[in-house]
C-alpha cells in the first residue's frame, strides 16, 4: 500500500511539472520578438507625412520621410522614418513605436565625375 501511494505521488509531481513546462512555453510564445517591450501599450500611433526627404536602399524602394506624431506621449514630435511603398505628404503612417529614429541618409558621391 505505501509503496502504491509514493508511485500516485510521484506521478501527479510529474504531470504538475510537465503543466508548468507547458504554461511556461505558451507564454513566451505569447510574449513576442525581442524589442516588443518598446511598442506603444496604445497600439498603433498616427503620424502625418510633412516633407519626403530622400530615397535609399541598394534600388531606391526605402523612402526616408519627416513625419509628425498626432497622439500618445510624444504628441507633435517630428522625426524621421524609413517608409517602404508608395508615399506622399499629408499621408498618414500608423506608427508601432515611437521612440527610434531613423539615420540621416549619407549624401551621395558620385565617383569619376570631375566636378
Amino acid at each position: 500500500m505505501a509503496k502504491e501511494k509514493k508511485k500516485d505521488i510521484k506521478k501527479k509531481d510529474a504531470k504538475k511539472k510537465d503543466l508548468k513546462k507547458q504554461e511556461n512555453k505558451q507564454e513566451k510564445k505569447q510574449a513576442g520578438s525581442r524589442g516588443a517591450d518598446k511598442l506603444t501599450e496604445e497600439g498603433a500611433v498616427p503620424a502625418i507625412v510633412e516633407a519626403i526627404m530622400g530615397r535609399g536602399g541598394t534600388r531606391g524602394e526605402i523612402t526616408q520621410v519627416k513625419c509628425k506624431i498626432l497622439q500618445g506621449k510624444n504628441r507633435g514630435k517630428s522625426m524621421r522614418r524609413n517608409v517602404r511603398g508608395p508615399i506622399k505628404q499629408r499621408d498618414i503612417l500608423m506608427l508601432r513605436e515611437t521612440e527610434i529614429e531613423a539615420r540621416r541618409m549619407g549624401k551621395r558621391v558620385n565617383r569619376g565625375s570631375k566636378d
